[in-house]
Order: C-alpha cells, then sequence, then structure tokens
C-alpha cells in the first residue's frame, strides 16, 4: 500500500503547498480587512498587522507557486516569531509546550512553510523553481 502511495508523493505535496498557503492566506485576511474573525483588525503597522499582511501575501504566493521559496521562508521565519513571542513568551514548564500555550497552528505552519522553502514549489504551480 505504500509503496502506491509513494507514486502520488509530488501530487501530495502539491496539495499540502496550496492548501497551507490558501490557509495562512486566510489568517491574513482576518487581520488585515477583519473578515471571517470577531476580532478588530489591528492598527495599520503594528506588528500583528505587519505578521497579517506577510500571512495573506505569503500564502497566496505559496499557494499559487510564485517565488515559492521566498514567500515560504519568510512565511517560515513569522510564524516562528509568532510562536516564541505570542504564545511560548519564553515561558517555563508546560507553558513551552504548543499545546498548552495554544501555539499548534503557529509551530505547524513554521515547519511546513521550512519545508516548503527548501522543497520550492513542485507541481501545480505557476513559476516552478
Amino acid at each position: 500500500m505504500f509503496r502506491t502511495l509513494s507514486k502520488f508523493e509530488p501530487q501530495a505535496y502539491a496539495l499540502l503547498r496550496i492548501v497551507s498557503g490558501f490557509m495562512f492566506a486566510l489568517h491574513g485576511v482576518q487581520k488585515v480587512f477583519g473578515q471571517l474573525t470577531d476580532r478588530p483588525v489591528p492598527e495599520f503597522g503594528t506588528q500583528i498587522w505587519l505578521g497579517g499582511v506577510i500571512e495573506l501575501l505569503g500564502g497566496v504566493l505559496v499557494m499559487l507557486g510564485l517565488k515559492t521559496r521566498e514567500a515560504a521562508f519568510l512565511s517560515s521565519g513569522t510564524m516562528a516569531v509568532a510562536y516564541i513571542q505570542f504564545h511560548w513568551k519564553f515561558a517555563s514548564g508546560a507553558a513551552f509546550f504548543p499545546v498548552v500555550n495554544q501555539g499548534e497552528a503557529a509551530a505547524l505552519y513554521c515547519f511546513v512553510f521550512l519545508l516548503i522553502a527548501a522543497k520550492g514549489s513542485g507541481m501545480w504551480a505557476l513559476k516552478r523553481d
């Protein structure tokens, strides 16, 4: 069964890139435009607003497969900062763990985008790199 699944690795990777980029962009839509959320829009130019712009543009670029490596690398770093600064906050003990500090999405996005930055756009991209 797994040998059969391995034949679909390029398609599975492309779907990971497309879906991850789309979902990441939706977080940016929330922060930049205030849509799909009940939270207020962060003030223009703040760190959270800038993070939203990176989420929106980086997510769209990754999803479409344009400047994929660059967008994914910037998005990965943004999520590393988000995890450290807004979730972990250098707390000791159990607060380090994403399941406790509610940083699962930031941690996963960080490493998914790091993989995409290393691997590139793959198939079904507007511009393969």
